[in-house]
């Protein structure tokens, strides 16, 4: 048990001081996730909705989480009271969905918009058109959506060994970034990049990330059997 505590504070070492660590802890037993938190980690990422939930529970609740799967509209409000950040928002419709439960939880919750950067069809994501458009709604009508707050910008590169093309990929969403984070509305504040995992989170940092989200190189390799 203590190689987690081990890869951790390794991977911590490592890290600049502006870039925020997300363990992704998603089909990883409570305990992994306490021997995390005892070595001083606050932030964990969940992929599934039920999982997430049932771990709020269970674990202490000084603990941020962030939501970073494909998010359902329908199960946004098992989360709404208490997710710190969700990650992969990639329509108005969602957007929509968490502004109404966060207004009902009598809270703020704050959202990444998805930007489809990789080659894959397989991945979710905004163009750089639907981008504007959203931001451009949301902030016309700041009145209806106060219960978001859209801080950043997530994206996931193709899965492959060819770093230059991650690497352009990660470039491309900083580029996106840049043009978008001189927005300053009470409920658009984007000073957020999350790209980056085990494979490819040097890179990122690299290519101007601030927040990076790390399961296997901390916890080991996935159970696909859960």
């Amino acid at each position: 048990m203590e190689i987690i505590k081990q890869n951790l504070l390794n991977i911590q070492s490592q890290l600049p001081k502006n870039v925020t660590l997300v363990a992704v802890s998603k089909t990883k037993p409570v305990a992994d996730l306490m021997e995390a938190y005892n070595a001083g980690q606050r932030v964990f990422g969940e992929n599934y909705v039920q999982e997430l939930v049932e771990k709020h529970e269970a674990l202490p609740k000084d603990i941020q989480w962030h939501f970073i799967g494909h998010l359902q509209s329908r199960k946004v409000k098992l989360i709404a009271p208490f997710v710190n950040l969700i990650h992969g928002v990639d329509s108005l419709k969602l957007l929509h969905e968490i502004n109404k439960e966060a207004q009902k939880n009598n809270r703020v919750i704050d959202c990444l918009l998805q930007i489809f950067i990789a080659e894959e069809e397989s991945k979710f994501g905004l163009d750089e058109e639907e981008l504007n458009g959203i931001l451009r709604f949301i902030t016309q009508n700041s009145e209806i959506y106060k219960n978001i707050r859209v801080i950043g910008l997530m994206g996931m590169a193709t899965f492959t060994e060819n770093q230059d093309q991650i690497k352009k990929e990660f470039q491309n969403l900083k580029t996106i970034f840049d043009k978008v984070s001189k927005l300053k509305t009470e409920n658009c504040q984007l000073n957020t990049i999350s790209m980056g995992m085990s494979g490819d989170y040097q890179l990122a940092i690299e290519c101007g990330s601030t927040m990076v989200r790390i399961g296997s190189s901390i916890f080991g390799n996935r159970n696909y059997n859960n």
